[in-house]
């Protein structure tokens, strides 16, 4: 690839707070990482300019930086938008882990792989961090497709042993068993013809403490400090599963992940939505992160995660699809869930209960703070240097089209109406073109 220059209108986030509209030229260097970037009106903006590799944006659309997605169940994009209607036992029991079995057929998962990485692009998700199953060929088959398409890919193989929560016929054997596959997994991921650059990252995969052992969560936690891998899981997700942990470790999730050695940089927790202070404490202390996933905490998890709170505190937080206990594979949808679930969290929602004791006062946030977490909030939680246009990152980046029938921005609209109007109104129809660490996989 060579370096080449983009010139444009561009939004992006300066802190969760604020949002940044310009007029800019951004030098993309041939490794795909933003060299320069200049204002509209100085000299280093001209010089941009005259640039031999120009791209120069249409005045219709905008330039915001790529969306990373921090929670995928890969193997259950068959099913998005089926049951969730039902208890999560049995939304499990009989639909997911059914469906997660079959991908012993690596033709099978090749088929699924391929269709849900082209739409997460098509959705603008240039960064997506992925649980697949227990089959190994299965989950190198989800990494050869993001290195197929050119997605930033963190896959992990799925590690689940425990007898009294895990299916006879979906299961590791044993701890040792998912260990030495983890492992193989790791070593084979990172020697991927094309991964020479580790645009595709392995990623160690407890599905969650009840269906692990000690043994394997002791494991895992050593392999991780072992082989510098990160690490992904869900953490008290619902009331069931949070006191679940509770009465099996006499800890909350967030403390037994710590003393299993799982609670890392930039381990990523999904949902964490009864996570208390000292939790989410213990979570920033480690330089780990939340996958807030609102539209599937709405159907299992029975709580809203106080992102307010999160922010406030300064702990890494980003959007997760959960596909498919989430039904959108869109980043943008789940950032308007998350704050209409902010407002719904603030207002309460019993009519019956007096306004003044209904709900948690001064807990939404707003349009300009999902934006950030759809772009910066996620790529910081994972530690990927994208998520700002900003020199030293990755070029990963989509370019809105203004004028169409769903999203309409005006040369008039501030950075804070832009950044409303685009979490409200973006969609696939919306993105013209989409590039990652510089190289554009989708136009």
């Amino acid at each position: 690839m060579s370096a080449f220059v983009v010139t444009g209108r561009a939004l992006a986030s300066r802190t969760p707070q604020e949002a940044v509209l310009e007029n800019v030229a951004i030098l993309v260097g041939d490794d795909g990482i933003i060299q320069r970037r200049a204002i509209s009106g100085t000299q280093a903006y001209q010089d941009l300019q005259s640039s031999e590799t120009l791209v120069r944006l249409p005045d219709d659309t905008l330039l915001v930086p790529g969306l990373t997605d921090l929670h995928i169940h890969a193997p259950q994009w068959p099913q998005a938008g089926t049951a969730l209607d039902r208890p999560l036992e049995e939304w499990l029991g009989t639909y997911t882990f059914p469906l997660e079995a079959r991908y012993s057929d690596a033709a099978f998962a090749a088929t699924v792989y391929e269709d849900l990485v082209r739409t997460l692009l098509r959705n603008g998700t240039t960064t997506a961090l992925y649980f697949a199953t227990i089959h190994e060929e299965a989950s190198l088959v989800l990494a050869r497709t993001c290195l197929k398409y050119g997605q930033r890919g963190f896959v992990g193989l799925v590690a689940m042993d425990h007898p009294d929560l895990c299916p006879p016929d979906y299961r590791q054997a044993s701890a040792q068993e998912a260990l030495d596959a983890t492992r193989r997994f790791i070593h084979a991921v990172r020697a991927l013809p094309g991964n020479e650059a580790g645009l595709v990252q392995p990623v160690i995969t407890p599905r969650f403490i009840p269906a692990c052992s000690d043994a394997l969560l002791n494991g895992l936690g050593a392999l991780a400090a072992e082989m510098s891998v990160r690490v992904q899981t869900h953490a008290s997700e619902s009331d069931w599963e949070h006191h679940h942990v509770l009465e099996r470790t006499g800890q909350t999730d967030t403390s037994a992940l710590d003393a299993f050695g799982l609670l890392r940089d930039h381990t990523i927790l999904a949902h964490a939505g009864f996570l208390n202070q000292n939790d989410r404490t213990l979570v920033k202390e480690r330089n780990a992160g939340l996958a807030h996933c609102p539209i599937s905490n709405a159907f299992f998890a029975g709580a809203a995660l106080p992102v307010r709170d999160v922010l406030d505190e300064h702990v890494h937080c980003g959007l997760g699809t959960d596909l498919s206990g989430g039904y959108s594979p869109s980043i943008f949808e789940n950032a308007r869930q998350a704050v209409l679930a902010s407002r719904m969290l603030e207002s309460g929602t019993n009519p019956e209960i007096p306004p003044t004791k209904r709900g948690l006062p001064n807990h939404r946030i707003d349009f300009q703070e999902a934006f950030w977490l759809a772009t910066r909030g996620g790529a910081e939680a994972l530690g990927v240097p994208s998520g700002q246009l900003l020199p030293g990152q990755a070029f990963d980046a989509l370019e809105l089209r203004c004028t169409s029938d769903s999203l309409r921005l005006s040369s008039q609209d501030s950075a804070a109406s832009c950044a409303q109007k685009i979490v409200c109104h973006a969609s696939p129809e919306t993105i013209d073109r989409v590039w990652i660490n510089g190289r554009l996989v989708k136009e």
